[in-house]
């Protein structure tokens, strides 16, 4: 699996209630703190309507989708970065995740507890990040000391480290993330080691009640708090229903639709948390069609030889070149006989960068 993302947040801010709709995993759920131990791991097809398109096309009658994972983590308390609640343990598990989905209660419910007895969702929102902060800011004060001693033997290299570390202590002290610092190259390598939790990119899901949809004005309040705050942080802010979601969820593929439809919707929250975690991600998603036709997602900017090594580890080594041919263009041919009549498939080599929606055969020798 090569992306995947954390679910975080309080407990019972529904997190397990929306892993459980994305994933239809079964994930524990109650009306008490620590329901989640261990973390729930979810593997999601990603819905791609050019991978239809393309099947149809190109008569391929089993497409095989990109795919995303996501882990649910215990909810973070006050303390967490000093161990309340188990925090260290599920501070642990976020670590190597390659983005943050901070769920945000943003619904009334008496029958579901509010761990810090009333709905604040902004404080709720800032008791989760200063535990993220303040476990950070351990882990950079203890390869600061590592520095600082090498420093004092004369390391110029570890001089340099440590000062940027410092920095980076000072950032988080101020209340920002890492992820607003403009950190170099050098300093990203440096600190990749640590996981860091702060570097990476949020997309806080504002978590609403079954009204939500309506968007009445304590929802629409609510909403806008939440709003300023991701916007001072520079992250996304996306809004749901997880009751909802699980209730689509939950019914046959076929009558999914008609629901979403009865609603006024086109697509469900879920589909729309999905396409944000991509964009979060900086994801392009590329086709191979050889034999399968098959989706493959891989960073912005990343090589066709690496694309090419997604699939086979000796399309990288052996790679010769890529042909590509964009979706729309296939498209607008009808086919691919007639993409290539057309002019429309090019050869690419070394040196080229992925783009979202190239449909690619890969060219190599072993």
């Amino acid at each position: 699996m090569g992306f995947n993302c954390g679910i975080i947040g309080l407990p019972n801010s529904g997190k397990s209630t929306i892993f459980n709709a994305l994933t239809q995993g079964g994930a524990q759920i109650a009306s008490y703190p620590f329901c989640t131990i261990e973390p729930n791991r979810g593997i999601v097809p990603v819905y791609d309507e050019r991978l239809i398109k393309l099947g149809e096309i190109l008569d391929k009658k089993k497409p095989i989708p990109t795919r995303i994972e996501f882990v649910d983590v215990a909810g973070l308390v006050k303390g967490a970065s000093k161990g309340e609640g188990l925090g260290n343990k599920f501070l642990g598990h976020i670590r190597n995740v390659d983005a943050l989905i901070h769920v945000v209660r943003c619904f009334h419910d008496e029958d579901v507890t509010h761990v810090m007895g009333d709905l604040n969702p902004v404080r709720d929102i800032e008791v989760v990040n200063t535990e993220l902060f303040l476990s950070d800011i351990e882990i950079l004060e203890r390869a600061c000391d590592k520095l600082h001693k090498l420093a004092k033997a004369g390391d110029k290299k570890a001089e340099i480290q440590e000062d940027g570390l410092k920095q980076m202590i000072e950032c988080l002290n101020k209340g920002e993330p890492l992820k607003n610092m403009d950190l170099t190259e050098e300093l990203l390598v440096q600190i990749k080691e640590y996981g860091l939790i702060t570097n990476k990119p949020v997309l806080y899901l504002a978590n609403t009640d079954e009204e939500s949809g309506k968007q009445g004005p304590d929802s629409r309040e609510l909403y806008t708090r939440v709003k300023e705050y991701a916007d001072k942080q520079n992250s996304e802010l996306l809004t749901i229903s997880g009751k909802i979601e699980e209730e689509i969820a939950e019914l046959p593929k076929e009558e999914q639709q008609e629901y979403l439809e009865a609603m006024g919707l086109t697509y469900s929250g879920l589909w729309r948390l999905i396409e944000a975690a991509y964009k979060l991600l900086s994801l392009n998603t590329f086709y191979t069609i050889t034999t399968d036709l098959q989706a493959w997602t891989v960073k912005e900017g990343t090589s066709a030889p690496k694309a090419a090594g997604k699939i086979h580890t000796d399309f990288e080594k052996g790679f010769i070149r890529a042909d590509v041919v964009q979706y729309d263009d296939l498209v607008h041919a009808g086919s691919e006989h007639h993409a290539r009549e057309k002019g429309y498939i090019r050869s690419e080599g070394k040196d080229y960068q992925i783009k979202d929606g190239d449909v690619i055969h890969f060219l190599f020798n072993v």
